[in-house]
């Protein structure tokens, strides 16, 4: 694991408690592996979550006084999910400081986007704890919301509905195919990775905590890959 403290310069923010975002970048698998059950970052990330959720909804509130419930629901989702998070970790690099088990550590953990977006999650809400309100926004402002200015990741539609037009605009016999790739982890925590297919060929391979969710994870990749042969 790299310095804590180089992670701390990552984030721009300065803990008084460092053992919070020790414990923030604890995966479940480095404390099960070392016997200190309960020392991940699990309880940081369900607070995280509800951190991020409040903060994105209030900015959106403001932002868009015209704009009707379910629009504001769908922008949120698109600002809040795996993909989005796991970007917003990369971009802090936060998979450089995780704490693994040895066994996710070969699996490539550090790349997982549903480890990466769970990291970030955990980190907000130590950042929460430890330099209040104020600070969880300053992280959030910098790293989750200035992707609304992204339209690909935030349009109102979901993600795969959004996909399938771009596939028929010009192509609208093209068949999209949603396969289920793989269901891992235990029954309380479920990852399902979805991959889709248009004529046969892979676009975007996705996870998620359903299979829902881990459709559109594949969705949005394969929108990427859509825009980036456009513009080639």
């Amino acid at each position: 694991m790299a310095d804590i403290r180089e992670c701390m310069d990552r984030l721009g923010y300065r803990f008084s408690d460092e053992s919070l975002l020790l414990r923030a970048l604890t995966h479940s698998s480095y404390a099960v592996e070392q016997h200190r059950m309960g020392a991940d970052n699990e309880r940081l990330e369900y607070l995280g979550d509800a951190v991020l959720e409040h903060l994105v909804s209030r900015h959106l509130f403001d932002a868009h006084p015209s704009m009707r419930e379910g629009a504001l629901t769908r922008l949120r989702s698109a600002l809040v999910c795996e993909g989005a998070l796991s970007d917003a970790a990369r971009k802090l690099e936060l998979g450089r400081f995780l704490l693994l088990g040895r066994g996710e550590e070969l699996c490539g953990g550090r790349e997982k986007n549903s480890i990466l977006s769970d990291a970030f999650e955990a980190v907000l809400a130590a950042v929460y704890l430890d330099g209040g309100l104020a600070e969880a926004q300053r992280l959030v402002d910098g790293y989750v919301l200035c992707a609304e200015n992204e339209p690909n990741r935030t349009s109102t539609k979901d993600s795969k509905t959004a996909f399938q037009e771009l596939i028929h605009q010009d192509h609208k016999g093209r068949a999209i195919r949603y396969e289920l790739v793989s269901a891992s982890g235990p029954d309380h925590k479920k990852e399902f990775t979805m991959r889709v297919l248009v004529d046969g060929e892979e676009w975007g391979v996705g996870s998620g905590p359903s299979k829902q969710a881990a459709g559109q994870a594949a969705a949005q990749m394969a929108i990427e890959r859509f825009t980036n042969h456009a513009t080639d």
